[in-house]
């Protein structure tokens, strides 16, 4: 099985700094969904870091959630569930709640706003009293790009697809504040990117 674990560069340059802020604002114990888990790196990192949580990884796309469940019988995770086919953008997650957390790390940019609103609204259902959505990517500020490599990097997301690109963070946050969601910090990182998180 492990020769379909897939492999995403930027996972490890980013997994450090964002397991640093993770560490801060996740519970020690209780649930975490990852939705859009891509390669599942991510998922067996962050939940060997961190064995007191229960990883639920998920992707809407089939090779990726076989790229995950090959990563979580490489890495012999015990606290990662197999995962599961969600497409944010949809009503029925086929999650069972309630979840201390969300997190979907460069996803926001790279799908239809539709799945932001979907987000959003799916976290409204499933998290706990309390429970913390959790962003990382690329955003922009004020209306503004950050960088010229975000706007270049925008540019090369259009020609994917159109209905991709760099989100201003103060749409996201209205978004959340329709959903019950208040923001409660926001993170510099590496390579002109952000974590966001947000409040029940």
């Amino acid at each position: 099985m492990d020769d379909a674990r897939q492999y995403a560069p930027a996972t490890a340059r980013n997994r450090e700094p964002i397991l640093a802020v993770l560490r801060r604002v996740l519970p020690a114990t209780g649930r975490v969904l990852e939705i859009a888990s891509g390669s599942g790196e991510h998922a067996v990192f962050f939940a060997d870091a961190m064995p007191g949580l229960q990883w639920q990884p998920s992707d809407p796309h089939e090779g990726a959630r076989q790229s995950i469940a090959a990563w979580i019988a490489h890495a012999k995770a015990p606290n990662v569930l197999p995962p599961l086919a969600i497409d944010a953008a949809e009503s029925d997650w086929g999650a069972a709640g309630p979840f201390d957390a969300i997190l979907a790390v460069n996803m926001i940019h790279i799908s239809p706003w539709q799945a932001t609103l979907g987000l959003f609204a799916g976290a409204a259902r499933l998290l706990a009293p309390g429970g913390l959505v959790f962003l990382y990517g690329a955003y922009r500020r004020d209306g503004r790009h950050t960088s010229p490599s975000n706007e270049a990097f925008e540019q090369w997301l259009k020609g994917l697809d159109p209905a991709y690109g760099v989100r201003d963070l103060a749409d996201v946050e209205k978004v959340a504040n329709a959903n019950g969601f208040g923001l409660r910090e926001t993170v510099e990182m590496p390579a002109n990117n952000f974590s966001v998180v947000f409040a029940r």
